[in-house]
């Protein structure tokens, strides 16, 4: 009989992958069997639950972690905002930055203005972002340094507006070229702090959504910071990286490779090991439902004749989803609104037909607002749609405004989803909103908005289907399935030891079982 080299035993194991068990034992960093067997170390966990490591399946790694030396924004009101912004710029020399993170216009009672944050921060550079992460505030001297402080601006993509001093979607990038790149440094001190969270949450792996380019990418040497971060032993989390499609480039490759569009050297998809690999290359095709940018069919219920826009020429978003295929990549294309998710859907369907290739498993991020035919045809195409739980509790009020009562049982889909087939994954967006997956898995099985108010109850799901989301949907997703998800012998050791089981405890309890331990690769981190 094997000899093992750790034993968990008196637990509740929650396998995903067949019956529950009472021991998990581990060799090297896998799963070896799921029973009690002779192992050099044993580890009495007296009843505690044992589930597969959490995977957050979108979210942002490095923009989170800078977020932690940031001014938090979730506060109440607009004074408050000001009042947060006023107590920083004492610390602040004239002339340096200020920057928050997290406002909500729709919790606070409106954006902040230019005009008040000149007079709450005079004379240094102030720089509030939205929680969406698809639009900012800024005040006159960065809008001076921009040579925009008057007159209109013109941005594809985007929208400036000089007299509030909002900028919206790729006209962020104005500002991130005063600020950009950070360097390899101060990101791998963001990935530290970030991983370190997502240990306590009991995340194991997790995809960063969006580097080296764009208006969400820190730096063009991006990947560098993550490899450096894992030199130095401060990548505590398996992550695949989503490249900004703005990082690729056209390659000169021989014709009949059909490599168009990618990095240098032809690296794509899939390079990479367990612990840090290059995942899809990420478009933004629209941008932020709560901020009134993502594309629609129809208008917004509360700002009748505004639908948002997309994020460049239809065509031109089209030719770059059906490139970045024909080059072997994985697409994922943030989509929320229904006008976004059509065009989406039709560039993957246009790319499969002409550039059939085995079980891509593009994505659609966020999925938004989704009407019943295009579940039907994500499902037909086998496409992985990437909803955000959370969402429903954090900015599922703004949301029911957006979208009136009607289109919002269109909204961040699961039971839906689920019923026509497809594998759907359990990610946050963070630092959109707090990440830690119970919280997310509790609201996908609520549906309760943070005000107490009913979102979209015909979209609940149970306790076990939630978990199965945050951990073998998401490895799906990074067609990871075959390595974690579960907890099956062969597969990594990625686990975590809860104080209660999510899939029995009473539904309205879940955000508050604890995370006790958790284990990547074999080891208690």
């Amino acid at each position: 009989m094997i000899e093992a080299d750790l034993l968990l035993t008196n637990a509740d194991v929650v396998t995903l992958d067949g019956p529950d068990v009472r021991s998990v034992a581990i060799l090297g960093d896998r799963v070896v069997a799921l029973e009690d067997v002779p192992a050099k170390e044993v580890v009495d966990l007296d009843g505690a639950t044992v589930v597969p490591g959490f995977h957050d399946a979108h979210n942002h790694m490095a923009w989170f972690g800078l977020t932690l030396s940031e001014v938090d924004l979730r506060v109440s009101d607009l004074d408050a905002l000001y009042r947060a912004v006023q107590e920083k710029a004492a610390t602040v020399a004239p002339g340096e930055w200020l920057v928050g993170a997290g406002y909500d216009q729709n919790k606070i009672g409106g954006h902040p203005t230019r005009a008040e944050l000149d007079r709450v921060a005079p004379g240094r550079k102030v720089w509030l972002k939205h929680t969406s992460g698809h639009m900012c505030v800024v005040n006159t001297p960065v809008l001076e340094e921009l040579g925009i402080a008057s007159g209109p601006v013109e941005v594809v993509g985007g929208v400036v507006d000089t007299a509030t001093g909002m900028l919206q979607e790729q006209a962020q990038q104005l500002v991130n070229s005063l600020v950009l790149p950070y360097s390899v440094d101060t990101l791998v001190d963001a990935i530290d702090r970030a991983g370190r969270q997502y240990l306590a949450e009991g995340i194991t792996s997790c995809v960063e959504a969006g580097i080296g380019g764009g208006w969400i990418g820190k730096s063009p040497v991006e990947v560098a910071a993550y490899q450096a971060a894992r030199d130095r032993g401060l990548l505590h989390v398996r992550v695949e990286l989503m490249v900004a499609v703005d990082a690729l480039r056209e390659l000169s490759a021989h014709p009949d490779d059909g490599l168009s569009l990618g990095l240098d050297l032809g690296i794509r998809t899939g390079f990479g090991d367990d612990w840090l690999r290059i995942g899809p290359v990420k478009v933004f095709s629209d941008g932020s439902l709560i901020g009134h940018t993502s594309a629609m069919c129809q208008d917004f219920a509360d700002t009748p004749g505004e639908r948002g826009y997309l994020q460049g020429e239809a065509a031109d978003l089209t030719e770059t989803i059906i490139a970045a295929h024909r080059s072997g990549w994985r697409v994922a294309t943030h989509a929320i609104g229904d006008a976004a998710i059509d065009l989406v859907l039709d560039a993957y369907e246009t790319a499969a037909r002409d550039h059939p290739r085995p079980s891509p498993r593009h994505r659609i991020e966020h999925f938004g607002v989704a009407r019943p035919d295009q579940v039907r045809r994500a499902a037909e195409l086998g496409v992985v749609p990437v909803p955000q739980g959370r969402f429903v509790n954090e900015i599922g009020d703004g949301m029911v405004t957006a979208l009136g009562p009607e289109r919002v049982k269109w909204a961040y889909r699961h039971r839906t989803l689920l019923d026509a087939g497809l594998v759907v994954p359990g990610s946050s967006d963070r630092p959109v909103v707090r990440g830690a997956p119970l919280l997310g898995m509790h609201d996908m099985v609520n549906q309760l908005t943070s005000s107490g108010a009913s979102f979209n109850p015909d979209e609940a799901v149970t306790g076990r289907e939630a978990l199965r989301a945050y951990t073998l949907g998401s490895a799906h997703a990074s067609h990871q399935e075959h390595l974690k998800g579960t907890i099956t012998p062969g597969k990594l050791a990625d686990l975590v030891v809860l104080s209660a089981n999510p899939t029995t405890v009473d539904p309205g309890r879940i955000k508050d079982v604890e995370v006790l331990r958790t284990m990547i690769g074999g080891e208690f981190r």
